[in-house]
């Protein structure tokens, strides 16, 4: 062999080695735990997103993407952990979707949710003993999407996130007022792309994240849009926050020095964070019991993007 033909064959093995390593799937269940958390062995297929409790902790409502993650369509089930049984609330071929944290209202049982069913995607309610096709709509502006809905702690109230028709940018919170008593009232500015508003359990605080500074960092706010305060400052985004159960932490996922997001928890105060899961793969999108006791999140080997999809899992905390 010539001395031109070796180098060709060198290079052609390079090529071949360098797509076969590409292309290969990495085992999902290579991925190691190193803390106590468990699966939760719920009889249904798809990815499984956005766990939130239920008011008195026996009970989780979730997005169901039943075609991989984050590929609608997108169910609201519940599943309760004392017997298994899966209750489905919201089925009807859009991407229907819950957002961890206080989406389930501890005054009546209804839980919120958003749904991308024509025109464009908007805040809809339904109670936890209903079935589909009693949601009922809640927002509807023919100029700005809805998602991302939440509750406050009297049930009055919702905060959700807000964009113009078909712009993924410009996120602004928005406060309503389920009665409609009042009109929609913004508490950010469209030009600090703001997301995923979750009220504190005493109704003190609103927590979002925001970008800035080609990152998202978890702010809060008070109920009426004043004193505005960045709580994380770490590098890396911060994401899917909510409140402990007492108010006095947020709970969020973020991918500060790891490969693959994990769950932490840090002070109001701000300050150093603590980390929740320890785990080589993705954690995220968490929610804290009502007692405080548990946490819940969703969990995949690896990347989720593209995947088949998550599953979730649920540890026990101290509080």
């Amino acid at each position: 062999m010539t001395k031109y033909n070796s180098i060709c064959s060198f290079i052609i093995l390079g090529i071949f080695l360098f797509f076969y390593i590409s292309c290969e799937k990495i085992d999902p269940e290579s991925f190691l735990r190193h803390d106590n958390a468990s699966k939760l062995n719920i009889p249904i297929s798809g990815s499984l997103q956005n766990p939130a409790f239920s008011p008195d902790g026996n009970a989780l409502v979730f997005t169901r993407f039943r075609n991989g993650y984050n590929q609608e369509p997108a169910d609201i089930i519940i599943f309760y952990l004392e017997d298994g049984k899966v209750d489905t609330l919201v089925m009807d071929g859009s991407a229907n979707v819950n957002l961890p944290g206080s989406s389930w209202n501890s005054q009546n049982g209804s839980i919120v949710f958003s749904s991308s069913r024509d025109p464009h995607d908007e805040i809809y309610l339904i109670y936890d003993n209903g079935k589909p096709g009693d949601e009922l709509q809640i927002t509807d502006r023919s100029d700005y999407m809805a998602y991302e809905p939440t509750f406050s702690p009297d049930g009055q109230w919702i905060v959700f996130e807000s964009h113009p028709v078909d712009v993924e940018k410009k996120g602004v919170i928005m406060k309503y007022k389920l009665d409609n008593s009042l009109n929609y009232q913004a508490l950010t500015n469209e030009d600090d792309d703001c997301r995923q508003p979750n009220w504190s359990p005493s109704g003190n605080y609103i927590l979002f994240q925001k970008y800035e500074h080609r990152k998202w960092d978890i702010w809060i706010m008070k109920p009426d849009g004043s004193n505005k305060k960045m709580i994380t400052s770490d590098e890396g985004d911060k994401t899917d926050a909510c409140f402990t159960n007492d108010g006095e932490y947020i709970i969020y996922s973020c991918d500060s020095d790891l490969e693959f997001a994990n769950i932490y928890k840090i002070s109001i105060e701000g300050g150093r964070s603590e980390r929740l899961t320890n785990y080589e793969g993705y954690d995220g999108a968490p929610s804290i019991s009502s007692n405080g006791s548990k946490l819940a999140f969703e969990s995949y080997g690896g990347d989720p993007d593209d995947s088949d999809g998550t599953s979730i899992w649920i540890v026990e905390i101290k509080n």
